[in-house]
């Protein structure tokens, strides 16, 4: 079951890289606000996936 959500978790972080990769593929010039808003959608997501993969006596 864990292995499954860490898939999830790695597919999920995949698809956001590649969509943030295509918005500024192109161009070039990219904002560091840009890069620290992806940066943070990342860190937000994985960091969601590992509370949510602790049990309850290690969140304590």
């Amino acid at each position: 079951m864990t292995e499954t959500k860490n898939q999830g978790s790695i597919a999920e972080a995949v698809t956001l890289i590649d969509r943030g990769l295509g918005d500024i593929s192109e161009r070039s010039l990219v904002s560091t606000a840009e890069v620290a808003d992806l940066l943070l959608d990342l860190r937000s997501m994985l960091t969601r996936e590992a509370v949510g993969q602790q049990s309850p006596a290690s969140a304590n």
